[in-house]
């Protein structure tokens, strides 16, 4: 009976560490405005694109430092829409895509919400 015991004890540590590795590099940080992100480091480290709108809130990002994948959202007030919108460039893609730098964003005028991503890297 003690041997069952270690062997699932062993077993579940082994499992542990899997997971534990798996998700080790994927960090994710959320922000309330503006004023936050450029306290921390977000911009300077290219997680988030330095083109934010003023009025930025409930910012959200996260990125895979294995990868270097960058995701994230934001939503932003009315006042900043045109200005905001005259730094993205159309990707004249069927999905509305627009660029800036090395970030893909895709905005939503009706919830002044916007999704972005880093540019994919091509791998050799």
């Amino acid at each position: 009976m003690k041997k069952i015991l270690i062997v699932v004890a062993l077993f579940l540590i082994l499992i542990f560490l899997l997971i534990n590795q798996s998700f080790e590099d994927m960090q994710i940080s959320k922000y309330e405005s503006i004023e936050e992100v450029k306290k921390n480091t977000a911009i300077k480290g290219g997680w988030i694109p330095a083109i934010l709108p003023n009025s930025s809130y409930d910012i959200v990002e996260s990125h895979d430092l294995d990868t270097n994948t960058i995701f994230g959202s934001f939503k932003y007030k009315d006042e900043d829409e045109e200005t905001f919108m005259q730094n993205l460039t159309d990707l004249n893609s069927a999905d509305d895509m627009l660029e800036w730098e090395n970030f893909i964003f895709k905005v939503d005028k009706n919830l002044n919400r916007v999704k972005f991503r880093n540019r994919p890297t091509l791998t050799q």
